[in-house]
């Protein structure tokens, strides 16, 4: 008996040894935080994402009738761009959430940011430099809020941070490539209408999110301009089934089971 309580000590012994560091009381209760943190799998997700689409990049560079947005017309002789989603596409938070004390608040993720250096998703950064080592522009599409704070006049801090996340994740960006809400007039959180500014200049060749809103417009159940209706879980479907034809082949979705729009559907 004694023998086979040793046995016993001696594994949990080295399950402590190996099990991840603690995380908070509500971290600890959501498996899509731990998932995204610990799994095999999300890492194996996420570079299956970015691998699918370095193999589709060279013919979506070549063929000039291909869009990746489905009303982009006569964009043939625009140059190529692509157009990224920012947290949990090319940026992980999910330390943030482990750390997160509820309520949720863009004040909070913002402060986090500013004080942590950040963490990449696996693949992305390759993927960026691919796309402009053969000349492709990029674009990064985000809706973390341009919100003004105390002690500066700068009217979008968030921005900086943003531009000093990417460059953490070893993604040059800078000003000019990088969007937020609200950092111009009309650009809500239907990033439609920025998709749309960069399509008159460029042919989209690839989107590339986590989020329904990252592909297709007015999947929100609390609609932002232009979008007037709310969306439901059953329209959010259809909508995903009438683009069938561009999952895997000029859009691209990164696993991420911890937030999005998809919570407040029904």
């Amino acid at each position: 008996m004694k023998k086979r309580i040793s046995i016993v000590s001696a594994l949990l012994g080295l399950v402590a040894c190996t099990a991840p560091p603690p995380v908070g009381e509500t971290a600890a209760h959501d498996l899509g935080i731990l998932w995204v943190r610990d799994s095999a799998e999300y890492q194996a997700l996420s570079l299956q994402a970015y691998t699918t689409a370095s193999r589709d990049l060279p013919a979506m560079i070549d063929d000039t009738s291909w869009s990746a947005l489905p009303d982009q017309e006569d964009a043939a002789s625009l140059p190529p761009a692509i157009i990224f989603d920012v947290d949990e596409t090319l940026v992980s938070n999910v330390q943030f959430q482990v750390d997160l004390e509820p309520p949720f608040r863009n004040s909070k993720l913002d402060d986090w940011n500013a004080a942590n250096e950040a963490l990449p998703v696996p693949g992305a950064a390759s993927f960026v430099q691919l796309a402009r080592e053969s000349g492709v522009s990029v674009f990064f599409i985000t809706n973390r809020p341009c919100e003004r704070k105390e002690g500066t006049s700068d009217p979008c801090p968030q921005k900086a941070v943003t531009i000093q996340d990417l460059r953490e994740s070893g993604i040059p960006a800078d000003e000019r490539n990088v969007m937020l809400s609200h950092e111009q007039p009309g650009w809500t959180r239907e990033k439609k209408v920025r998709r749309d500014l960069i399509a008159r200049d460029y042919r989209v060749i690839m989107l590339v999110g986590d989020d329904l809103g990252d592909f297709i417009p007015c999947v929100r159940t609390k609609p932002v301009a232009p979008c007037t209706e709310a969306a439901t879980m059953a329209s959010r479907q259809r909508d995903t089934e009438k683009y069938a034809s561009f999952w895997g082949k000029g859009w691209y979705v990164l696993p991420n089971p911890m937030h999005g729009s998809w919570i407040s559907a029904d």
